[in-house]
């Protein structure tokens, strides 16, 4: 969720993967594992919590909704890919989520509307489990991530202004650290370094590039749940 740099990350060379990490057990990954896990009183230590920062502004409060779907094989991470013309992100992939609005109760509520605004996702299919540390971008929003069970029968009605598409990728694949690719480039006058996990949907003829504060803020779950 940083916004287009002047560089393709696509292209900048891995410099480490983290398949020496154990990954994610797949008992913890069940619906009840993962409401204990946000009902307890877990201490864990993030792994990031904010990008150099590349635009001077004012910080803006942001909320993004990490949907996990309970489908049957397992349960999937729901993304967006934005349009190429937002003015912030654009044609990045991220979770739906955006600026809280003076109306909003809170970061859960934020989440909640912006979804339900993004990609139609109704509020009565969705059960919040709780938040994850606020994460900071480089261009200066500050964002809470709202991690919540989506159950079936929902039908998405993706804003065509702002969505692109709407995908899923399992969440065992993304709490596996032997998918983290590490990066890092020279840019700005600063030393930049971010996650990537590029996931390969079927045939293998689309790869979804999740990087920057998304794979941050995936980073961070996976801490959550491994720790």
């Amino acid at each position: 969720m940083s916004t287009v740099p002047l560089f393709d990350p696509r292209r900048i060379p891995v410099v480490g993967t983290d398949a020496h990490l154990p990954r994610v057990q797949p008992q913890t990954l069940q619906p009840q594992a993962l409401q204990g896990r946000f009902a307890g009183a877990h201490v864990w230590t993030p792994e990031l919590l904010s990008e150099p920062r590349f635009l001077e502004r004012l910080p803006v409060d942001a909320a993004v909704l990490v949907p996990l779907v309970l489908r049957d094989a397992g349960l999937t991470v729901l993304l967006t890919e934005r349009t190429a013309e937002l003015s912030s992100h654009s044609g990045q992939i991220a979770f739906p989520g955006g600026k809280k609005d003076p109306q909003d109760a809170d970061s859960v509520a934020a989440a909640l509307r912006e979804a339900e605004e993004e990609i139609g996702l109704q509020r009565a299919f969705v059960d919040v489990l709780g938040s994850l540390p606020v994460y900071t971008t480089g261009t200066g929003f500050m964002v809470t991530p709202v991690v919540a069970l989506v159950r079936m029968g929902f039908a998405l009605q993706p804003n065509p202004h702002e969505v692109a598409d709407v995908f899923e990728v399992p969440l065992d694949f993304l709490m596996d650290p032997a998918n983290h690719r590490r990066h890092a480039v020279d840019w700005a006058g600063a030393r930049r370094e971010w996650f990537s996990m590029p996931y390969v949907e079927g045939e293998g003829t689309v790869e979804r590039f999740i990087w920057g504060a998304t794979a941050g803020m995936l980073r961070n779950l996976y801490r959550f749940l491994l720790d």
